[in-house]
């Protein structure tokens, strides 16, 4: 066990080193702020994952987006939640089968306001070119680990630094490839919880867990499912002690629940609402 924390301390070590030593030194004092990260871009204003909820997003102040990311039939990186379009467009479509411009001709803001309608499905490269010089992205890989070579390959051509980028994903052969193609990139595997069938207290995946799934992949950290009855002060400090060195949470629209992550020291927190989210921390 020690072992695996100095391995995991060191491998932290080096890719803080990579974003600058000074920056190194901040992540190991507990600060009162974190990333405030807009959920598909502003999305209770805006269609989720479109371009005006991310400029909305970047609008409002926000110091991050977070957008979903899926592969067309002719490998092109778009952003989408739903594995199909009918949902949001009415019309009932798996994105894997579909061209890039079969895709982009739906109407992907109507279902929203008739005052959206037109927006379309942006890709990676639109989204990627709304992030400004201080912002931070949160790439959600909604695949397995096909989508990681075109991937490499968009942001190798993006002019944002390696330090604004965090990669998030619940597959762990996806975190793992990420690792292998993209070294300098930070990743984050994204975990739910569920009740331990035999202990009914008792909630999985354990910080013991989730630090081995850190160990097995390579991931520099953790997002959490933001349950204030399973993340609780015991259950980060026990993430500590087992040497996982970030997390984030999602999905956190109560201020209070939000001021609580902030305080343990989340590297980000998002949020469905971060216009109401930024207002209420201005009295934090």
């Amino acid at each position: 066990m020690l072992l695996k924390i100095l391995v995991r301390t060191l491998i932290g070590f080096c890719f803080a080193l990579s974003l600058g030593f000074p920056h190194f030194i901040k992540a190991q004092v507990k600060q009162p702020h974190s990333l405030i990260t807009a959920h598909r871009g502003a999305s209770f204003v805006a269609p989720e994952n479109t371009l005006t909820a991310f400029r909305k997003a970047w609008d409002i102040g926000c110091d991050a987006i977070e957008g979903d990311f899926r592969l067309t039939r002719d490998k092109q990186i778009v952003c989408i939640h739903d594995a199909n379009t009918e949902r949001l467009t009415g019309t009932d479509g798996e994105v894997a089968k579909m061209p890039l411009a079969l895709l982009q001709s739906l109407d992907f803001g109507a279902w929203k306001d008739v005052c959206f309608t037109g927006e379309t499905c942006p890709t990676l490269n639109q989204v990627l070119l709304t992030v400004p010089p201080h912002g931070h992205f949160f790439i959600e890989l909604k695949t397995g680990p096909e989508i990681v070579e075109p991937l490499a390959e968009c942001l190798q051509r993006s002019s944002l630094s390696k330090k604004q980028i965090t990669l998030i994903t619940f597959n762990q052969e996806t975190a793992k490839k990420c690792r292998f193609f993209l070294p300098d990139i930070q990743i984050h595997w994204l975990t739910s919880f569920r009740r331990h069938k035999n202990q009914a207290n008792s909630w999985m995946p354990s910080p013991k867990q989730i630090a081995s799934v850190l160990d097995h992949v390579g991931a520099n950290g953790v997002g959490l499912q933001a349950r204030r009855d399973v993340v609780t002060p015991t259950f980060l400090k026990e993430l500590r002690i087992e040497g996982v060195p970030d997390f984030h949470v999602w999905t956190v629209d109560n201020p209070e629940d939000a001021i609580f992550y902030i305080r343990e020291g989340a590297f980000g927190v998002t949020t469905n609402n971060p216009a109401a989210l930024k207002t209420r921390l201005k009295s934090f």
